[in-house]
């Protein structure tokens, strides 16, 4: 999820936009296979104005979709849309309850959705969902998509999760049966995303032997939500209108214009002025002057928290290696003041990788600012300024350390005040700030390739469920396996046994647990550094009503959103 948010997200910088880095958006770097087509730097305007008579709410994005087809894109600013004119199985409401769509309810053991083992999964589908074009929406339709999927012949964006399946089967027309290869406790969180029609993709496919270049791809003119794909002109605007036979209720808005722009500044403006109803990655600075404009601000929790990495790899300082540093690094910050002074105490400091959500030992409370206890660690940890530079240093290695980050300006104003904070108590850092921070180990990063000590960014779970990778051993990328995603290079084998149990408990409450101890042991372990939350800021004009915002599926009540006139 590294380079999405940068992925999901290298999206658009502006003076202290703090959205979430690393997956998706545009004031994030993109989670990992996400390269984002920019929109042009001057966004021509709409050819084709929306009628007055209609209640037509516009949407500002800062990126342009790169495909439509669920199989192509891992773009955020793409997946969302899903939620208008595709498909999810299951949406996730604003407190992160799943919400049916396509299934009659989520299978648990309870009742009997869920194998004993855990393998075997069985979604149960309503027997009135249809596509747009009135087809009726089968077991048959997510099998195709299964396949779709898997199938070498398309170059996917990800086969994941789907690659973890041993089998998908329909049963019958309203049941589908997946067996995984092994219990994978997340796939709440990461299946049925988008499913493709197979009556109108099939004969593509067989015709071509691919869905590479399928002209559905840009023109999904059939597809499964409350709205209906109209039109999407490159560069400028794309249109998506009510479906009047929406299996769950006729959308009381009649129509979603999507007008992409080219920066912040342009967002800004156009909800500033009314021209735009929703906008999100919003900077905090920018929040008084949409207030005062009148403009809704709504927060949502979507998984992220910025934080320092700590690097234990060979490459990383060896002063590193040792709690007692690591700790005192945290100890040095004064991150409640950075919340309220850059940030104007308008989120909150982060303690672990999990804030915010159950799976955090509920009494973890973020390292205070103690440079009494920072100096009494880094003395105890035999780290001392015995030649008065005012650094210290050990066996002759000066504790100076190379921190870096990307070039968003926010990262660059908290690498500044930690730098004198950590000089403070004898620590020296290198700041570095590199356009290519998001890259992996093949193309030298710097964060993937060990050259930075300390490095800051946020990234995100399969939120809203907690698992991740990028803590395991095999993560660590290498020569010959470059794509790992522990840039950090912590490999604690008693770390990775409980990420090994969490993957495949099925009891949620035991899961639950296991994570507190993750957490817990991360924490005290001080391999993430938590600096503060970084959720998703959605801007919303004060006409939009029945306005509800999810951080994992933001426009899962889309239906019920009205224009007040």
């Amino acid at each position: 999820m590294k380079h999405l948010k940068s992925i999901f997200f290298a999206m658009v910088i502006a003076t202290l936009l703090l959205t979430a880095c690393g997956g998706g958006p545009a004031a994030t770097e993109a989670p990992t296979g996400s390269d984002a087509t920019e929109a042009p730097a001057e966004a021509p305007a709409a050819t084709e104005a929306p009628a007055a008579d209609k209640k037509v709410a516009t949407f500002i994005f800062t990126q342009e979709f790169d495909n439509l087809n669920p199989l192509y894109t891992n773009q955020w600013f793409t997946a969302i849309t899903y939620q208008l004119w595709s498909c999810y199985a299951w949406t996730y409401d604003d407190q992160n309850a799943p919400v049916p769509v396509l299934v009659t309810e989520l299978p648990t053991t309870e009742n009997g959705g869920i194998s004993e083992d855990g393998r075997t999964i069985t979604f149960k589908l309503r027997d009135d969902i249809v596509w747009s074009d009135g087809t009726p929406i089968t077991a048959d339709d997510f099998v195709f998509t299964y396949e779709m999927y898997m199938d070498p012949n398309n170059t996917v964006a990800s086969q994941s999760p789907y690659d973890q399946m041993e089998s998908v089967v329909a049963e019958d027309p309203q049941t589908v049966v997946v067996t995984f290869n092994e219990v994978f406790a997340p796939w709440a969180a990461t299946l049925w995303k988008g499913i493709i029609p197979k009556h109108v993709l099939q004969p593509v496919f067989e015709a071509d032997g691919n869905l590479n270049a399928a002209e559905y791809n840009r023109t999904p003119m059939v597809g499964c939500g409350p709205f209906n794909f109209a039109e999407w002109e490159a560069g400028s605007f794309a249109r998506f209108v009510a479906n009047d036979s929406y299996w769950l209720g006729r959308p009381k808005l009649d129509e979603i214009f999507i007008r992409f722009v080219p920066d912040d500044a342009s967002q800004i403006a156009a909800l500033q002025s009314g021209e735009g109803d929703l906008g999100t990655f919003i900077a905090y600075s920018d929040i008084p002057t949409l207030e005062e404009a009148g403009t809704q601000m709504f927060t949502a929790f979507s998984g992220y928290n910025e934080g320092l990495y700590i690097n234990l790899g060979d490459k990383g300082h060896p002063a590193l290696k040792e709690q007692g540093v690591r700790q005192a690094i945290a100890y040095a910050t004064d991150r409640e003041s950075l919340v309220n002074d850059l940030l104007l105490g308008r989120t909150g400091v982060a303690a672990t990788y999990w804030d915010n959500t159950p799976f955090v030992d509920p009494s973890i409370e973020p390292y205070p600012y103690d440079p009494a206890k920072a100096n009494e660690l880094l003395d105890a940890a035999g780290w001392t300024d015995s030649n008065g530079d005012g650094t210290r240093d050990k066996d002759g290695v000066e504790l100076v350390l190379k921190y870096g980050t990307t070039t968003r300006e926010i990262r660059k104003e908290i690498q500044a005040v930690f730098q004198q904070q950590l000089l403070e108590v004898g620590i020296g850092t290198e700041l570095i700030n590199a356009e290519n921070f998001f890259d992996g180990y093949a193309e030298g990063g710097p964060a993937a390739t060990g050259d930075l000590d300390i490095f800051e960014y946020s990234t995100v779970t399969q939120y809203p469920d907690p698992h991740v990778s990028e803590w395991y051993c095999d993560q660590i990328p290498t020569d010959e396996a470059p794509d790992g995603s522990n840039w950090q290079a912590v490999c604690d084998t008693d770390l990775e046994a409980l990420f090994a149990q969490e993957s495949s408990q099925v009891d949620a409450a035991a899961r639950e647990a296991t994570f507190h101890e993750i957490s817990k042991l991360i924490f005290d372990q001080a391999y993430f550094i938590g600096i503060y939350w970084d959720p998703d800021i959605w801007a919303i004009n004060s006409r939009l009503t029945n306005v509800k915002v999810s951080g994992a599926t933001p426009f899962y009540n889309i239906i019920e959103w009205d224009i007040q006139q």
